[in-house]
């Protein structure tokens, strides 16, 4: 977060000092009281379970240097520093990012959506662009509407990219997003049925996603896959220009796409520039390609040489739980656990597909959440995925994950257990040396815990 004054956090916020010097310094920001530094903004966000006011007390020992609130404790009122009152903490917050966003000269910032794949496209682009620029890119999940607030505040003066994830559940997320990062440009990774629970239709899901594109101005640009199937739906409602990727089609394309033997992904990046390298992804999936080539279709725009991009997006390090091969009990297992929906549980089985086994490849499955009325079919078609990927055995973990199983009709080996102790108790013994294990489901399956047993 750039310096500010207490002057400035009372007016970005739309708050009032009660207490303070408004020439007083302030560094950064902070939500959360066991993290506060000394000279530290701390603001008091108010949640289900808890009420951050709760814990002035503790941030006053820490020496912040002042607390955003929204109403007044005998804490607040003993705090030595300076004291900005608020109608509401969380709109206070999202104001003070939307005024850092709007303060901070020279930044182009893409906004990234889409129903899978925003993290790992994060992650490409923010290595591609650092050839460019200092880079402040959205940390684990903080995409949402106190993520991306938290992530924009963490940035530096010296940033000369911001490159932050939006996220969504429920109808009219995206646009309130947006209206906080004012985009330059965009990517919309994938439209599917993530969170169709909420949001009924994939029709639903495009125009949510499409809301980002909508918001960035005529002279910017939006990269997307040219082979979704609501592509045109998107360019139809864009006032931007639509870059379309894909294999072997769009302004920016894979050729020569093949799978090597240690499951790496090589293909020959072409686009409307001279240089046409050789890009070898350290990552498994075919499905990676296109997350790549979203990377490359911004770098490009940004005048990042094609020569460069393949050399960054060759040494990418993708962030936890994301299709990363782990070694534990002497098992090798494709770690994919940090969530899934249909359309990423199957890109996950086909990279198993085509991933060098010298043993059986197993998957291993928890369940999809925020499907809704869609819960039986979803499951039942990603059975359908594993008889189709030729896998030798499938586990399925959790109650509503035996759905898979049924949908598996036909696979030689197919076991279900209703927790993690159970199912792991039986791979200890089930699993030999060589065997492939992809290891997947929703956030809340906690399909890590699998592998957290073979440690």
């Amino acid at each position: 977060m750039m310096p500010i004054t207490l002057g400035q956090l009372a007016d970005w916020c739309d708050g009032e000092i009660l207490q303070g010097v408004p020439s007083t310094q302030l560094k950064s920001i902070s939500t959360d009281s066991r993290k506060v530094d000394e000279g530290q903004i701390f603001l008091a966000l108010k949640g289900g379970r808890y009420d951050a006011h709760d814990f002035i007390g503790s941030v006053a020992e820490r020496k912040a240097g002042a607390v955003v609130v929204s109403n007044l404790t005998a804490e607040t009122e003993s705090f030595n520093g300076g004291v900005v009152r608020v109608k509401d903490t969380l709109s206070a917050l999202q104001r003070l990012a939307f005024n850092h966003r709007r303060n901070s000269d020279g930044l182009f910032v893409v906004g990234i959506t889409g129903s899978n794949g925003k993290t790992s496209t994060k992650d490409f682009l923010g290595a591609s662009l650092a050839a460019g620029g200092q880079v402040n890119h959205t940390a684990g999940n903080l995409n949402n509407h106190i993520g991306l607030p938290l992530t924009i505040l963490a940035g530096h003066e010296n940033d000369k990219f911001g490159v932050w994830e939006m996220g969504m559940n429920h109808p009219g997320e995206i646009e309130a997003l947006a209206e906080i990062a004012e985009p330059d440009a965009a990517v919309i990774t994938h439209v599917g049925t993530a969170h169709i629970e909420h949001m009924k239709t994939r029709e639903a899901i495009a125009e949510e996603k499409s809301a980002l594109a909508v918001a960035v101005p005529a002279h910017g640009y939006c990269a997307m896959p040219a082979a979704d199937d609501f592509f045109e739906y998107v360019s139809d409602r864009v006032s931007c220009e639509l870059i379309p990727v894909g294999i072997g089609e769009g302004d920016v394309r894979a050729e020569a796409v093949e799978v090597i033997d240690s499951g790496q992904i090589r293909f020959v990046l072409r686009s409307d520039m001279n240089d046409s390298p050789e890009v070898l992804l350290p990552v498994r999936g075919l499905h990676m390609v296109n997350n790549a080539l979203l990377a490359a279709a911004v770098s490009i725009r940004e005048g990042i040489t094609p020569n460069v991009i393949a050399e960054k997006l060759g040494q990418v390090e993708l962030s936890g739980g994301r299709l990363q091969e782990r070694s534990a009990g002497g098992v090798r297992f494709l770690d994919d656990s940090y969530n899934a929906n249909p359309d990423s549980m199957k890109a996950a089985l086909e990279t198993l597909k085509i991933s060098p086994a010298g043993g059986r490849r197993v998957a291993v499955l928890g369940f999809m959440g925020e499907l809704g009325e869609h819960e039986r079919e979803a499951h039942l078609s990603v059975g359908g995925a594993v008889v189709k990927a030729g896998v030798d055995a499938l586990v399925t973990v959790g109650d509503q994950a035996s759905l898979i199983n049924e949908g598996a009709s036909g696979i030689q080996e197919s076991y279900h257990f209703v927790d993690h102790d159970a199912a792991s108790q039986f791979l200890r013994t089930f699993l030999v040396e060589d065997d492939l294990v992809l290891v997947k489901g929703s956030r809340a399956a906690a399909m890590e815990k699998v592998i957290n047993h073979f440690n």
